[in-house]
């Protein structure tokens, strides 16, 4: 091959480069998402939270305090240990009874180690807003703190019919 052939090659191979590329990304695909699909991931500080939630409403109290972490742990631990796993047990349940809906928004990275979720929990008659803040220990996300809840205004309560 002359240095024309040569050059007439390489160009369309670029061409068809730059023309692949440019309708991958414009239907979304990026090299780094395809990266990411094949890199296992770890559980996420809202699973910690889904295991807390589904421990109470089953009333399995041993799931429910392994889904905490630190302090919060040793203070529900102290608090079982006032009554009994069954009594315990059954106060998850009727605690959650009258829960309708949860609602767990992206966490946000406070730090390597640490993340902030909000999660609303809604009511037949009211929503509570809680803040929720997780640690990433060695044997997964374990909820560290929570804040008070708050209360939010719903404007239409929940289950009322649409007219």
């Amino acid at each position: 091959m002359n240095k024309q052939r040569i050059a007439q090659f390489l160009t369309v191979v670029i061409l068809v480069g730059v023309l692949g590329v440019t309708l991958a990304r414009k239907n979304g695909w990026t090299f780094g998402a395809v990266l990411a699909e094949k890199q296992p991931t770890g559980p996420a500080p809202e699973d910690a939270i889904y295991g807390m939630l589904d421990a109470a409403r089953t009333g399995d109290v041993q799931k429910y305090l392994a889904a905490y972490g630190g302090s919060m742990e040793a203070s529900l631990r102290q608090s079982i240990a006032e009554s009994s796993d069954a009594a315990f047990g059954k106060y998850l349940q009727d605690t959650n009874a009258s829960l309708k809906g949860v609602a767990v928004l992206a966490p946000e990275a406070v730090s390597d180690r640490e993340a902030r979720v909000r999660v609303e929990y809604v009511y037949q008659d009211r929503n509570e807003a809680q803040t929720m803040y997780l640690e990433k220990t060695a044997a997964g996300w374990k909820i560290a703190r929570v804040e008070t809840a708050q209360w939010v205004k719903s404007l239409v309560p929940y289950g009322t019919p649409v007219e």
